[in-house]
């Protein structure tokens, strides 16, 4: 039985002045799909994830997210966390962690609205979900980067989404905290019904966690299983280079060797 779309582009064209970002995108993201989002530098992730958000209007093509374009969500424009990459913030900004994670709630309260102690509740709700609970009082500059991410993850998941959009949240996190990373990302999926898309460029840990992989270079190469993604070639399309395969777990993973 085929689930419903979360997510629908069809035919999208990007460009920023005569540079093309995207071109002719075709994509349907389904309702509790754990998507791996993958591609060399430059290829267009931050843009399609940003398309998806409604912050880049296409320059030609439809996007649906929920059945309608996403500057057009209105009231349920909550059901989009997002979780940008840790490398746009200033992390030596005094600030408590509860108080990141309230900044989640005031798309639901308004900015100028005193958030309620249900508003409160749900915060630490958020922060619970991703193991941060006893961390509320602390400074977010003391916090290891895996404990920041987690934080910025409680700030997307306090808006209560349905659809959680991360760009490169495992960027500069050691090898075990990336590992605890994604289970717990698949256990906030399974608990909270979420559709995850993750960007990352690291091919071999996604493949072991994600249920599907969109390689994209502009135009998206392939939407599909990991297995299935990696043995048929594609990556070599993708990347513009030759990979080197590896055995890792149940997926075989490929590394991308230097571009010459």
């Amino acid at each position: 039985m085929t689930k419903p779309s979360v997510v629908k582009l069809e035919d999208v064209w990007v460009s920023y002045h005569e540079t093309l970002a995207l071109r002719a995108v075709d994509m349907e993201i389904e309702d509790g799909e754990f998507l791996g989002l993958i591609g060399p530098n430059g290829s267009g992730k931050t843009t399609l994830i940003r398309v998806i958000l409604g912050l880049v209007k296409p320059d030609r093509g439809k996007v649906e997210v929920f059945g309608v374009p996403p500057d057009r969500l209105g009231a349920r424009h909550h059901l989009v966390g997002y979780v940008p990459q840790r490398s746009q913030g200033d992390w030596s900004f005094p600030v408590s962690v509860i108080d990141v994670v309230m900044m989640g709630r005031y798309g639901r309260i308004g900015l100028f609205k005193r958030p309620s102690a249900a508003d409160r509740e749900v915060a630490m709700q958020a922060l619970e979900d991703v193991q941060m609970h006893d961390f509320a009082r602390r400074q977010l500059a003391e916090l290891s980067g895996g404990q920041q991410q987690r934080v910025l993850i409680a700030r997307a998941l306090a808006t209560e989404p349905k659809l959680l959009l991360l760009d490169e949240p495992a960027a500069g996190v050691d090898a075990y905290g990336e590992e605890k990373f994604y289970e717990l990302l698949k256990g906030l999926k399974e608990q909270q019904g979420l559709t995850i898309v993750i960007v990352t460029h690291d091919i071999a840990v996604v493949s072991a966690h994600v249920e599907k992989l969109a390689c994209l270079n502009q135009t998206l190469f392939t939407h599909a299983s990991p297995a299935e993604v990696i043995t048929a070639g594609t990556l070599e399309k993708v990347y513009g280079c030759e990979v080197e395969l590896l055995a890792h777990g149940r997926i075989p993973h490929r590394v991308v060797e230097e571009h010459k």
